[in-house]
């Protein structure tokens, strides 16, 4: 019963430091959108035009690939930083741990896609119209 119990806080301890990865690298990935809304949200409808435009600026031009180069080494980073405290720090190591580090990388990239494009494309397209930014034509429900 004790291992038991010292396993279930081993992997709650590991899941726990994996959604900070996985959070900061969807929130990282939205930065071509998130910023529209929070300068909406504060500076009211004066804000609406030029936010639009800063958000037309960097999903269509050369930033969002830049902002998704950017989460994906967070995430990267993060991943090992992660296996590093967990005492996978020799390639030996990582051989040995070779398919728990794969599937949790495997894990951590699809549920920070996933988380991504529903806050991205569900929970700030949602906020941005309700707050009045012209996003509903383009929307992901249309």
């Amino acid at each position: 019963m004790g291992q038991d119990s010292t396993l279930d806080e081993d992997v709650l301890s590991e899941t726990k430091s994996l959604w900070k990865v996985i959070g900061l690298g969807a929130v990282t990935a939205s930065m071509c959108c998130l910023p529209s809304v929070v300068w909406v949200l504060f500076a009211g409808s004066s804000a609406i035009i030029a936010a639009d435009q800063l958000s037309n600026n960097l999903y269509y031009g050369i930033a969002r690939p830049i902002i998704y180069s950017i989460a994906i080494a967070m995430v990267g980073t993060g991943l090992v930083i992660h296996f590093r405290s967990r005492g996978v720090c020799t390639l030996d190591q990582a051989k040995k741990e070779r398919r728990r580090i794969i599937n949790t990388t495997l894990a951590v990239l699809t549920s920070t896609f996933v988380i991504y494009f529903i806050w991205n494309y569900i929970v700030l397209e949602l906020v941005g119209v309700a707050l009045g930014l012209p996003w509903a034509e383009s929307a992901i429900w249309k």
